[in-house]
């Protein structure tokens, strides 16, 4: 009998290889902000106001524990992280769990939409554009996030974890070549590809049963498959690849429900659109200006597109092929499990003041610094993803007399500024700006987290490809030679902590197309990031203190300009209640075709329904009951709401679901749900109902 279980356990030991001792929890929550008649950030048009939801906004919370040190990372469906942002979630969390949670060990990441709502960043340059600071948005973001965490805090379970990689070729292209070809061309050889093709992913594993509970992706794509003209809030390509994982593995689940928390997390993106069909002049059909993205000049007419016939076919193809990469690593064997213990490192740093040593191609040590922020002429052009206003076009580095005249009545330059932000054109010396207070960040969050052998970068702001290449392997380098794990990997996690917008290397900096024209610290901005981060990773390993730094201001005790309006109330006018039905869905509709339903409605701002749905398609069942089937975090829904212009502040919801080819036949029906503002005060929540119809084959 002892022989029995002395060879049973033994092949026990065979089967399973040793279980790393990681504690881990993973948790999701909805996030989405307002979505109506709130500029939505990225694109940076007044004019792209909300009009309703394609897919909501979701926050992914992942803790690691190794009984030691607990380490959070977060990655959020928001176009990047602001300090404010960050500091209203950290308060609620330190009220809730004391200290266990710090900005040393919280790692907070956006995925870079350019489909949500803005006004959260604080920083004046940032917010104006979405008519200054929306606290409604902050609210929605920090209590979202922190819900995510919470439930992941809540489930903490027994954990291995594994990771993995491959290429996914079609899913980006390099959106400024003729910069990125200004880099040595002996560094350029050593890849394949003007864009880094690599998807890393983490796969959490529970002891209990081995099924996956989670898994991080991070790939390098800017979630811009949803163009300037959109007005539905959305997390875009990499949000839908995200709900299109948790589905496979959550198949009972409508979107945002279900245990199993996947997310695609951004990385040095900074250059990298998802537009495959690449730039060309829509007026004419001819190729764009291969330095400049203009047509005849102008670059409003030099826009990226595909690879689906619109936006919405883009995004989904796109988030399709990511996915498919993903799916394949959660069951590929060849997965290596992290192992060793887990360890964090942070900084505050001021940039202006920050000065590094670095060798010139001469063999030359020069002492540098980083530049007070500022944004050059080839950032109002924008991108061949969303073109700028104006005469403004990329790769400029002369100025023009007229807009230097506008400048200098708002933003006058000093003289070392000038020199030191050389060869860049200053258009807007934000950094010198106080009034009415910052108008961007000058003291960033550095931060890295080590899961074994794995090492996660906190960077703030929009890496270019070979930045985050070099910066990938300063750390790794680090990381090595100082005794860390030979083994060790590490990916970038891009717009974390703080926003910073770009930083491009010192080669592309020359031309000044976009990417460089927002690199707002200066030509040295890399070299000065790879010093600091070079010294964390060491500092990492070896365990030795480091300074905390500078602590950046606090804006949000300031009184923060806004210039959003209020919803005011709410109408239905004289023969109308709210949740009736002014359009009613056709009595059969087939595969393939949209159906849609129009209500009298509220202001979707008087509640955000966090949690929640302004909409669900429900089916009849054999019961007689009605099962819900999709919600508005559905891609195959939208939810549009308009003002109808025939009274103050009366409007319509119309609901639109696409009837793809996996529904079954049967009888459905569309709802509305709903808060409108009554004019002598007062919210409430109201509900509309349409006819049945028929779905046939």
């Amino acid at each position: 009998m002892i022989l029995q279980c002395i060879s049973l356990l033994l092949i026990a030991i065979t089967i399973r290889p040793t279980i790393g001792a990681y504690q881990v929890g993973v948790g999701r929550a909805d996030m989405t902000g307002p979505s109506a008649e709130i500029t939505l950030m990225g694109y940076a048009k007044l004019d792209q106001k909300g009009c309703g939801i394609h897919l909501r906004q979701f926050a992914r919370a992942y803790i690691f524990d190794d009984g030691t040190t607990r380490v959070l990372y977060v990655t959020a469906d928001a176009c990047m992280i602001s300090h404010g942002l960050r500091t209203a979630v950290i308060e609620k969390l330190q009220e809730a769990y004391g200290q266990t949670y710090t900005y040393e060990n919280f790692l907070l990441s956006g995925t870079h939409t350019h489909s949500a709502p803005g006004g959260f960043l604080m920083d004046v340059l940032y917010d104006i554009t979405q008519l200054g600071f929306c606290k409604q948005t902050l609210d929605a973001y920090a209590d979202g996030i922190f819900r995510a965490i919470k439930r992941a805090h809540e489930n903490m379970v027994e954990a291995r974890i594994f990771m993995n990689s491959a290429e996914v070729i079609n899913a980006n292209i390099n959106r400024s070549p003729a910069a990125y070809e200004k880099n040595p061309e002996e560094e350029r050889k050593k890849y394949q590809y003007n864009t880094d093709k690599t998807l890393r992913q983490l796969k959490i594993v529970a002891v209990s049963d081995d099924k996956p509970i989670g898994a991080i992706n991070w790939y390098a794509v800017h979630a811009v498959s949803m163009n300037n003209t959109n007005c539905l809030v959305t997390s875009d390509n990499v949000g839908y690849a995200s709900i299109l994982l948790e589905s496979e593995y959550n198949p009972e689940s409508l979107p945002g429900q279900g245990s199993f928390v996947g997310a695609f997390a951004s990385s040095n993106l900074g250059d990298v659109s998802p537009n495959l069909n690449g730039p060309i002049c829509v007026n004419t059909g001819e190729p764009c200006d291969y330095e400049t993205s203009t047509c005849n000049g102008e670059n409003k007419y030099c826009i990226a597109s595909g690879p689906g016939k619109d936006m919405f076919e883009s995004e989904e193809v796109i988030a399709v092929r990511l996915f498919e990469k993903s799916k394949e690593l959660l069951v590929n064997e060849s997965s290596v499990e992290v192992t060793g213990p887990i360890k964090f490192v942070h900084q505050w740093v001021n940039m202006p003041e920050k000065t590094v040593d670095i060798q010139n191609a001469n063999g030359s040590i020069e002492t540098v610094h980083g530049c007070f922020p500022a944004m050059g002429y080839g950032f109002a052009a924008g991108t061949t993803d969303g073109p700028g206003e104006f005469d403004f076009r990329q790769a400029s580095t002369t100025d023009n007399p007229f807009w230097n005249l506008v400048r200098d009545f708002i933003f006058p330059p000093e003289p070392e500024d000038i020199d030191c932000h050389y060869p860049k054109p200053i258009l807007m010396n934000t950094g010198r700006l106080t009034v009415p207070y910052s108008w961007q960040p000058k003291i960033v969050s550095t931060q890295i987290l080590l899961l074994g052998n794995f090492a996660i970068i906190g960077v703030p702001g929009e890496f270019t490809t070979m930045s985050g290449r070099r910066l990938r392997d300063t750390v790794k380098s680090a990381i090595i030679s100082n005794g860390g794990d030979n083994t060790s990997e590490v990916v970038l996690a891009g717009l974390s902590n703080t926003y910073t917008s770009y930083i491009a290397t010192y080669e592309e900096y020359q031309l000044q197309r976009y990417e460089a024209a927002a690199t707002i610290f200066g030509p040295h901005t890399l070299q000065i990031y790879q010093a600091i981060y070079k010294e964390l990773a060491t500092a990492l390993v070896k365990g030795t203190k480091i300074d905390a730094g500078p602590t950046p201001p606090d804006l949000s005790k300031l009184n923060l300009l806004s210039l959003v309006t209020p919803v005011i109330f709410d109408s239905a006018g004289w023969f109308w209640n709210f949740g009736d039905v002014v359009e009613q869905p056709p009595k059969s509709v087939k595969i393939g075709e949209t159906v849609s339903a129009k209500f009298i409605a509220g202001h979707p701002r008087n509640d955000l329904l966090s949690e929640k749905t302004f909409l669900t398609v429900e089916k009849l069942v054999n019961n007689g009951n009605w099962t819900i089937v999709a919600t508005d975090a559905n891609y195959e829904t939208r939810f549009r709401w308009t003002r109808t212009g025939l009274i103050k502040g009366a409007s319509e919801a119309e609901i639109q679901w696409v009837v793809r080819d996996k529904v079954e036949p049967g009888t459905y029906r569309i709802r509305h749900f709903g808060n409108y503002k009554y004019i002598l005060g007062g919210i409430y929540a109201y509900s509309g109902t349409s006819d049945s119809f028929t779905v046939v084959a």
